[in-house]
C-alpha cells in the first residue's frame, strides 16, 4: 500500500558519518511504522525499498561529504512493507571547526507530476542495474541530463516545482 505525507509534513532525521540514524521526528515514526527504539541506532537504509536505485544512494554518498547537498526523489519501505516517497535533501552536519560530524536529511510531500517522471527512469535504472551494474544504472541518468543539457540538481529541482 502507498501511504502519502501530509501537505504541510515535514520527515527529519540525523545520522552518524556511517548512516545509523541518531534523530528522527514523529513524522518519520509514522511514516515508516517503526518506534523511535526500532529506529535509532540502525542504518538509513532500514527503510530501503528495492525499487530504489542503487546509483542514486552512490551519487548521494559520493557528495554529501564533499559538503554539498543533495535533493532527490526516493521512495521508502516501511516496517510493514508499505511504501511511500519523498523528495528529500540531505546535507552534512557540521562542528564549529567546519568538520562533518554526520549528516541531516529534511523531506517532504513530493510533487505527483514529478513521480510521473522519476518512476519510469527509477524502473529504467533498476533494470540496466541488474544486469549491467551500479555505474550503468548511473549513466542512464547522466545520459538523460546530457540530453536534456542541465545538470542533476536542475532536474530534480524543476520537478519539485
Amino acid at each position: 500500500m502507498q501511504k502519502e505525507m501530509a501537505e504541510n509534513d515535514f520527515i527529519v532525521s540525523k545520522t552518524d558519518l556511517t548512516g545509523k540514524i541518531t534523530y528522527c521526528n514523529k513524522i518519520f515514526m509514522n511514516m515508516a511504522e517503526y518506534s523511535e527504539d526500532e529506529l535509532l541506532g540502525k542504518p538509513h537504509s532500514i527503510i530501503r525499498h528495492p525499487d530504489m536505485p542503487k546509483a542514486v544512494f552512490k551519487f548521494l554518498w559520493d557528495t554529501i561529504p564533499t559538503k554539498q547537498e543533495v535533493f532527490a526523489f526516493v521512495v521508502n519501505k516501511t516496517k510493514n512493507n508499505n511504501h511511500y516517497w519523498v523528495y528529500t535533501n540531505v546535507t552534512a552536519s557540521v562542528d564549529k571547526n567546519g568538520k562533518i560530524i554526520g549528516y541531516y536529511s529534511v523531506r517532504r510531500k513530493p510533487n505527483p507530476k514529478a513521480l510521473e517522471v522519476i518512476i519510469p527512469l527509477y524502473k529504467e535504472m533498476i533494470r540496466v542495474e541488474k544486469s549491467e551494474g551500479v555505474g550503468a544504472s548511473f549513466k542512464v541518468l547522466m545520459d538523460i541530463l546530457q540530453e536534456k543539457g542541465i545538470g542533476y540538481d536542475e532536474l530534480i529541482i524543476s520537478l519539485q516545482k
